[in-house]
């Protein structure tokens, strides 16, 4: 079990320690992203690209409207990066059923393949982190993060969970 009373205390954190929890967000985004971003580069994708694909997965039948408010970015960086997914065949858009001017985005069967490869990594790597941290790092770290996040955005993480 772990030791409660080593470590920094979380009511009076100092300059360092904050600075440290920066630098391991840090390491862990490069590391986290590493794979993924080799794999778009063969396809001359990016991030943006990335992030789309995961939330269209995630969100099937997400609109444009949602997956703006998801991503903020602006609407043109939006389309350009789903004019190259559509036009390569890993997202489709579909009709809305009720209103027919909305554009329902899909992943195509290429799409979900790319999806999990690009996902493959990073879920082992999430997977593995848990494994050797333990059911209570783990309910810490969600808290952590849910912290982070701005408020708008921490209803979605629930409705997710």
């Amino acid at each position: 079990m772990a030791d409660l009373n080593s470590g920094p205390n979380p009511l009076f954190l100092r300059d360092e320690d904050l600075r440290e929890g920066m630098e391991m967000l840090f390491f862990a985004y490069r590391d986290f992203t590493a794979r993924p971003d080799s794999i778009l580069a063969e396809l001359g994708f990016g991030r943006a690209h990335h992030r789309v694909i995961y939330f269209v997965g995630r969100n099937p039948g997400i609109t444009v409207k949602e997956l703006l408010a998801i991503l903020k970015i602006t609407k043109q960086s939006l389309a350009r990066v789903l004019r190259q997914l559509i036009e390569k065949g890993y997202i489709e858009q579909r009709q809305g059923t009720r209103d027919r001017r909305q554009r329902l985005l899909h992943l195509t069967q290429a799409g979900a393949e790319l999806e999990w490869r690009l996902s493959e990594d990073q879920r082992e790597r999430i997977a593995r982190a848990y494994r050797e941290a333990g059911a209570d790092a783990v309910a810490g770290y969600r808290r952590v993060l849910t912290g982070m996040v701005d408020e708008e955005d921490r209803a979605r993480l629930k409705r997710n969970r």
